[in-house]
């Protein structure tokens, strides 16, 4: 059933290709080279029905004719050449074309060119390839048809990306590079002038479609947005308001920057609505297609639509080509003379007059020499194939019959270079050339294109001049690079927050503190390191200051010298007791408990010296627990000497065994070593379980670095000062107990004084240390153990001082037998 319906097929193709052989462009050769041009443009929009117009009833196209002149020039070079250097020795290459008017006539043409493949009568030549057509969309199907038979297809135009797939158009190749190329040239353009923010048109039919999709996908993992989509219809009386509310929404979308992937033939019809909506100012991006081609940049008054950037076909000079032209109108015409029109009486596609169209005078314009020179690469390539398939490296090619297929194989392997130009195909059937970068240019009214740039696809590399680019504005030339963003770019220090669905749509946000931002385009802030702060909004992060007392700071040099102040006092105040030590005030005092107390008070002093420079392991385990023990052991030297002295002159004589027992057992000395090794005990629990460790606090402050020790409030340390506390209070008690004793042994106000500087100092210490940490908070604490020291020396030592260095006759046993007596006067 198969076999019948293709033979039915074919049958009725020979029937059309009888009729119509004979009238068009044809040369007998050896080996017979198929092409599809687009002679005429006969558009089958609003056709309904298996129906083909006649293509020579429809416009010329002067592109078209370069390229069947392209075709005749290489097969016409190949054959005349003379020498050792001819590709096909005994051989001569033939040609067979088509018109491509039009879809259908592509259909037509693809179907004559199978029936020939099995002419077993010999009627018409069979073909070794075919090259051509030229748009993607008419590609397709030929594509497709010869693929399934191995016989080669060369496009010279055909640049979708689809056409690439060689599981569905495996004998597919082409001299023009694939949409994948233009896609990424298009994007990198749009990258390097920050074009974000774009409107996406293409034109219905493949090319179009396909380049839109492309271009879409790839966009979406850019930084690179569109704000609006839309497919250009071809031109027809029902799509022109389609067109007019197309252009309606460009402008609505406020959108600088539009990229047309449309071919000429539909973008033709679209920019005549844009001129009459007087869009101007507008940055438009087109493809190889219409960017250089006069059917577009032809229209009347596109001049005003703005700057226009496309990518175009790499331009290579075609020397001869021109004089090739000229020089066939004399054969052309004897052609068209042995033409008999007579016989044409169907539609067809092979009834032009190339004679009639060389006489116009076309003129070459660097988009033909481009495109002709794809053609001419073709041939070529076909021809350097036949060349290993006869074997013709000898000088001499084998007579034997040519496959369509033997030819397809070469082509994938060959390499050859023509014109300086290096031809090959790799693995997808593409070529590895570039693109120019074109701009229009006008000078009054006169159009041309400029090269500007290039962009290479292996590795993507785009080279571009952009001060070679004429930049319109809204009204006349400018040189300002027009912007096309959604919204403009956050400053270093803001990152981006997007609103609505567009992510070139946001606001700028500031950075919070601690996090910097140094580019554009993030949605998020870099955290600093963790030595390292800044403020908000901040494009950089700084340096955090290390907080801690220098040896050498001014603060720690005035520190120093009260340190060294209080100790010469504390030493001088003991000096001054042991060469007193048996007068009445030192006894009074104490005796010798009074060197234990100031012995305690000048270890004290020497711990405060743990508290300048950085932190150590030492200065850390002697820091607080070294002062609160020695400190410790001066007001229980205190605490019991108040308590000793209350007990002589209140409890004496109520308990009177109690007191003999503990005076006479040692007990003053024993309590002031117990409530000592109490407190030691403590100290060493807690320096052992939790000890203390240099750190560096980087939380109390954004911009700093405290360096501390750790477990500055521990629970042994808790228990320490609580101790301590406890002490404090047994002892401020019983001082006040001794408030109306006789002068000479009533301490209460000095020692009340030196406990509420000693209070007063700490509060101070805690609560400066709950709002501030660093150098004055440590700094407040040294202050506190120096005010600490002083209060017990000028409380309670100082009066002593007083009397045994100034009122010599007040340290004596009559007198303070005497106050002793008024005392005890005063009490009965």
């Amino acid at each position: 059933m198969q076999e019948l319906d293709r033979t039915l097929l074919l049958a009725w193709v020979w029937s059309v290709w009888t009729v119509c052989r004979g009238t068009g462009l044809q040369l007998d050769g050896d080996f017979t080279i198929y092409g599809m041009f687009p002679i005429h443009n006969a558009d089958a929009a609003g056709q309904t029905g298996p129906y083909m117009a006649d293509c020579a009833r429809g416009t010329a196209n002067a592109h078209g004719y370069h390229l069947v002149q392209a075709l005749r020039y290489a097969v016409e070079e190949i054959n005349n050449h003379t020498g050792t250097g001819r590709l096909l020795p005994g051989f001569t290459l033939g040609y067979q074309t088509y018109d491509s008017c039009s879809l259908p006539a592509c259909i037509l043409a693809t179907m004559d060119l199978l029936a020939l493949q099995y002419d077993g009568a010999g009627a018409g030549p069979q073909a070794v390839a075919l090259i051509g057509p030229d748009s993607s969309n008419f590609a397709f199907t030929p594509a497709a048809a010869l693929g399934s038979y191995l016989i080669p297809e060369i496009s010279y135009e055909a640049t979708n990306q689809m056409l690439s797939n060689k599981n569905i158009y495996p004998s597919f190749f082409r001299t023009i590079p694939s949409d994948k190329n233009q896609v990424n040239a298009m994007i990198t353009i749009l990258e390097r002038f920050n074009w974000t923010w774009i409107a996406l048109l293409g034109s219905d039919n493949s090319y179009g479609l396909q380049g839109m999709q492309n271009l879409s996908q790839e966009l979406s993992g850019s930084n690179i947005c569109i704000a609006y989509q839309a497919v250009i219809p071809s031109l027809s009386d029902s799509t022109q308001q389609i067109m007019r509310a197309l252009v309606k929404s460009i402008i609505k979308t406020k959108v600088n920057t539009i990229v047309v992937f449309s071919s000429r033939r539909i973008a033709s019809g679209f920019f005549p609505f844009v001129i009459e909506q007087n869009v101007t100012g507008k940055v438009w991006i087109g493809t190889e297609d219409w960017s250089v081609a006069a059917l577009v940049s032809g229209i009347p008054g596109i001049s005003s639509i703005g700057t226009v950037i496309g990518v175009s076909i790499k331009y290579t000079p075609f020397s001869g080509f021109q004089d090739f032209e000229e020089q066939s109108i004399s054969k052309l015409r004897d052609i068209s003379l042995s033409y008999n029109s007579s016989e044409i009486i169907l539609p067809c596609l092979q009834n032009t007059d190339l004679y009639t169209m060389a006489m116009q005078n076309y003129t070459l314009g660097e988009y033909d020499v481009s495109s002709s020179f794809n053609v001419y690469k073709a041939v070529y390539a076909v021809a350097m194939a036949l060349r290993q398939v006869l074997n013709c490296d000898s000088g001499k090619c084998q007579k034997t019959r040519v496959k369509p297929w033997q030819v397809f194989q070469h082509l994938k392997q060959m390499r050859f270079s023509v014109r300086n130009t290096s031809v090959y195909f790799d693995e997808n059937g593409d070529p590895p050339t570039g693109y120019d970068i074109v701009t229009w240019t006008w000078k009054k009214k006169t159009w041309s294109s400029r090269v500007v740039g290039s962009f290479t696809p292996d590795p993507p590399d785009l080279q571009l001049d952009s001060s070679q680019i004429q930049w319109r504005g809204d009204a006349s030339q400018t040189t300002t690079v027009p912007v096309s963003q959604c919204s403009p770019p956050c400053p270093f220090g803001q990152m981006e927050l997007q609103v609505g669905q567009h992510k070139c749509c946001f606001k700028c946000i500031p950075c919070p503190a601690s996090t910097f931002l140094n580019k554009t385009g993030s949605t998020s802030c870099q955290p600093c390191k963790r030595s390292q702060w800044s403020p908000a909004e901040s494009e950089e992060c700084l340096n955090r200051e290390v907080l801690y007392l220098p040896w050498t700071s001014p603060l720690a040099l005035v520190l120093l010298v009260l340190l060294a102040l209080t100790l010469l006092f504390s030493l001088g105040t003991a000096l001054v007791f042991l060469l007193n030590l048996s007068t009445p005030v030192v006894k009074s005092a104490g005796g010798r408990t009074c060197f234990t107390m100031l012995l305690s008070l000048s270890t004290a002093c020497c711990s405060a010296l743990a508290h300048f420079d950085a932190p150590t392991r030492l200065t850390c385990l002697f820091q607080k627990s070294f002062f609160i023990l020695s400190f410790t052991v001066c007001l229980a030297c205190v605490t019991v000497r108040s308590f000793q002295v209350v007990c002589i002159f209140k409890w004496s004589s109520k308990l009177p065994r109690f007191y003999e027992t503990w005076a006479k057992n040692r007990g003053p000395e024993i309590c002031i070593l117990v409530i000592s090794v109490a407190e030691f005990f403590i100290s060493v629990l807690n320096v052992t379980m939790d000890p203390p460790l240099p750190s560096e606090n980087y939380d109390f402050y954004n911009d700093s670095i405290i360096l501390e020790c750790s477990n500055i409030l521990s629970p042994g340390e808790y228990a320490e000062i609580l101790y301590m506390s406890l002490l404090t209070l047994l002892c401020f008690c019983l001082s006040y107990m001794g408030k109306d004793l006789p002068a000479n042994y009533n301490e209460s106000k000095c020692v009340t004084f030196s406990l509420m500087v000693y209070i007063i100092s700490w509060i101070s210490v805690f609560t400066a240390h709950t709002v501030d940490r660093g150098t004055i908070t440590t700094a407040i604490e040294v202050a506190a153990i120096i005010f600490s020291i002083l209060g017990i020396l000028c409380g309670y030592f100082l009066p002593k001082l007083y009397i045994i260095l100034l009122k010599p006759q007040m340290n004596t046993t009559a007198h303070f037998q005497n106050c002793i007596q008024m005392y005890t006067m005063t009490k009965h």
